[in-house]
């Protein structure tokens, strides 16, 4: 089992940035990747970024948040982060951290996804 958590949410004005981090514990060695995505009442989770760890991977992000966010790791610490810059009231969602067990995979389906976590509130005022 894996499980993730997440921190880092928070209420910011628009223009203004924020770092979420999640931290993996457990059997991550079976991870190939890790995403995030955000989610609004009544509607579907939405991709926000993902980092693909097997061959030929790499960090794919949504078009709208691609030049604001970017998504990162740190090995040693089981942790990736979510640096979000230049925020604005369309980002407001909860954001979840999600990892995957699969090869093949869709980076940017959640249906690809095996571990979430319990989700962090970001609310970007105008």
């Amino acid at each position: 089992q894996v499980q993730l958590v997440e921190s880092g949410g928070g209420l910011v004005q628009a223009g203004t940035s924020l770092r979420l981090s999640c931290v993996a514990s457990g059997r991550t060695s079976s991870s190939t990747a890790m995403g995030w995505f955000r989610q609004n009442p009544g509607e579907e989770r939405e991709f926000v970024a993902a980092i693909v760890y097997w061959t030929g991977g790499g960090t794919y992000y949504a078009d709208s948040v691609k030049g604001r966010f970017t998504l990162s790791r740190d090995n040693a610490k089981n942790t990736v982060y979510l640096q979000m810059n230049s925020l604005k009231p369309e980002d407001t969602a909860v954001y979840y951290c999600a990892l995957s067990a699969r090869v093949p995979l869709n980076a940017r389906s959640s249906n690809s996804y095996d571990y979430w976590g319990e989700g962090t509130q970001v609310t970007v005022s105008s």
